[in-house]
């Protein structure tokens, strides 16, 4: 019964995250000041941040490796926007800064089948002055700076995947997230118009992105991303030379855009309605054992 209880629970949550996304439009012509308060002032983004980027994919198989079979999966990636809505409007000269982001994934899929994200990864967004994207500082020059944004993906999202679990040809992912009041810095983010700040808004972001494997990452890439920031012992790290390992390991590069959306304000209130409804019956549950 009480596994039964948890199962309520988990589902009601999904539905509740699911029903607000679909509730939620994405913006049109939302203001984007990449400098913050200390700025000259927001652009107006008609939909979407162009973004840029690399990671690095582990897979570990649950079954035999063979098609048809599952896998875990872990994915460490870094973004760059300098423009917005595809436009050439580029941040660095006409802002001086440069926006990255740093995303940190896990998730499930299939050989030659589907793949998703599961929930409580990691997307966060910085504004860089310095304008040190592909360098050494920090990790690849994409998490320095100051932080604007923290986003928390969701479960869903995903692509398709090939034999090796490797994306297919140019194939799309996507990645869901959501940003609660306070995860956004004030001065950055804003509503269209100009008001009110995002920053005390519940935001859903979507991330669609065109993924190709890449065999032969810089060196840079190779010791900030796969070494450092995703944690790879293997070969190329330390020892050896790196290579792609279809069904274990390998390198992507990433474009795409980078959307945003508000739920309603009475889904807001669903979704902790939600929770405190989860969280009454673990302490019940709890009160009962002791």
């Amino acid at each position: 019964m009480h596994r039964f209880k948890k199962l309520i629970i988990a589902a009601s949550v999904m539905m509740a995250f699911s029903g607000a996304a679909s509730a939620a439009t994405v913006l049109n012509n939302w203001e984007f000041d990449p400098n913050g308060p200390a700025g000259a002032g927001p652009v107006t983004v008609n939909e979407y941040l162009d973004v840029n980027g690399n990671g690095f994919i582990k897979i570990t198989p649950t079954g035999d490796g063979s098609i048809g079979s599952a896998y875990t999966f872990t994915q460490f990636s870094v973004f760059n926007s300098v423009q917005y809505d595809s436009l050439g409007q580029l941040f660095p000269v006409t802002h001086g800064v440069t926006i990255t982001a740093v995303a940190e994934t896990t998730g499930t899929g299939v050989f030659g089948g589907s793949f998703v994200f599961d929930a409580g990864g990691t997307f966060k967004i910085y504004s860089d002055s310095g304008n040190n994207y592909g360098s050494t500082a920090g990790i690849f020059g994409a998490n320095v700076g100051n932080l604007i944004g923290s986003f928390t993906t969701l479960a869903g999202g995903g692509g398709v995947v090939d034999g090796s679990g490797s994306p297919t040809g140019n194939g799309q992912i996507t990645i869901d997230a959501i940003a609660k009041p306070g995860d956004l810095t004030p001065g950055y983010w804003f509503a269209p118009g100009g008001s009110p700040d995002l920053t005390d808004s519940t935001v859903l972001s979507f991330a669609f992105t065109n993924a190709n494997t890449t065999g032969s990452p810089t060196s840079t890439m190779i010791s900030e991303i796969i070494c450092q920031g995703a944690g790879f012992t293997g070969d190329g790290c330390g020892a050896g030379t790196y290579a792609n390992v279809g069904g274990d390991h390998f390198f992507v590069s990433n474009n795409g855009q980078f959307k945003i959306a508000l739920i309603p304000e009475p889904a807001s209130l669903a979704l902790l309605g939600v929770g405190l409804l989860g969280m009454g019956l673990t302490s019940r549950r709890r009160k009962a054992a002791s």
